[in-house]
């Protein structure tokens, strides 16, 4: 499951406004690239390399006193590709999650280059032809943002810095809606702008050329998705909320199901039954007794009639009940679920 993989690497904080992802580069061996990330490139050249690697690093925090150790060595996210390919963009990229509303935050150094000393972030990353980027060079003197559409890259917009190599810098961008605001150090570097380019998407690390630049104390606050199928049954169950369960199934390899959205989240997940398989390959409606409680599995149709999903409706039974009533009461759970139509793929968006 994907947060056992992210223990290793990722503190994981859920709270009632979002939940929070640490990257904790210096739990890695050095050397290795950490889980959940890839290495891609943007524009021309190869790819950069990017690895943990050991560095000295100010804490963010004053010492308590003039006595008191403020640096300390640990791991840090490094690119040390010094390829001098122009319009090359090495670019590393977590793939474990994507983001729509978020603050990613990370401090960085940009250490070396010849042709470009820069260092930056991409968010909202689809693929390497369509993204966001903040960055500051330390040669141009600049902090720009800019996007990149179909390998088109926009005119950047940014003011000048007076920025060294050598130190540690701050980094913040906050995408909310089309809204996005950036921060260097800090200090807020543009008004907040508006862009409907892309409405989610990864997050990732960035540098040009041959810049050698590192990466540490990245972080990600942000409001989990919540997919199509759990957004059904949230609005099914808010509705009917004397519904003991409520589950939505779809369709895995090789004849299999699993539980995509549940009114138990813990449920989703888990496997299905040869009923399910049923409901979605033929519309087959299969029926079953727990005590005091009625199961109808019934298939979830697009607007087009085609089969997409199974759903699984949980009744509290009442005496005297036949199957025909539960199949009934069933049947008005699934055409409230069918009011917004959509399709398979949508499910699981």
């Amino acid at each position: 499951m994907r947060i056992f993989l992210w223990l290793f690497s990722v503190m994981l904080a859920v709270a009632a406004a979002g939940a929070e992802l640490r990257f904790n580069f210096g739990d890695y061996p050095a050397g290795t690239l950490p889980t959940n990330f890839s290495s891609v490139v943007a524009g021309g050249g190869t790819p950069g390399t990017w690895k943990i690697i050991m560095d000295e690093v100010p804490s963010a925090f004053a010492p308590l006193t003039d006595k008191a150790a403020n640096v300390a060595s640990h791991g840090v996210l490094a690119q040390t590709s010094q390829e001098m390919t122009e319009e090359r963009f090495p670019i590393c990229v977590y793939d474990a999650e994507i983001f729509r509303n978020f603050k990613f935050t990370t401090r960085f150094k940009i250490v070396s280059g010849i042709v470009e000393q820069m260092a930056g972030v991409v968010f909202r990353f689809q693929n390497a032809s369509n993204f966001y980027v903040f960055r500051v060079s330390a040669l141009g003197k600049n902090v720009r943002f800019y996007k990149v559409v179909n390998g088109v890259r926009s005119d950047p917009l940014g003011p000048t810095v007076d920025l060294a190599p050598g130190t540690w810098h701050t980094l913040a961008v906050q995408a909310e809606g089309n809204q996005i605001t950036l921060w260097l150090d800090d200090h807020s570097v543009l008004p907040p702008l508006g862009d409907n380019s892309f409405a989610e998407g990864k997050i990732g690390f960035w540098t040009k050329s041959d810049a050698v630049s590192y990466f540490t104390e990245a972080t990600v606050n942000y409001t989990p998705r919540v997919p199509v199928a759990q957004q059904l049954v949230n609005s099914v169950v808010e509705k009917q909320s004397r519904l003991l369960g409520l589950r939505i199934y779809a369709a895995g390899p090789n004849g299999t199901t699993r539980i995509i959205a549940s009114k138990d989240l813990s449920e989703v997940g888990q496997p299905g039954t040869e009923a399910e398989l049923a409901a979605i390959h033929d519309g087959t409606i299969s029926f079953g007794r727990e005590k005091n409680a009625m199961l109808v599995t019934l298939p979830l149709h697009d607007r087009n009639g085609d089969y997409i999903a199974a759903v699984r409706v949980k009744l509290k039974a009442f005496f005297g009940e036949t199957q025909n009533n539960a199949v009934t009461r069933a049947t008005i759970i699934l055409k409230l679920m069918q009011q917004t139509p959509t399709t398979a793929e949508d499910l699981l968006k």
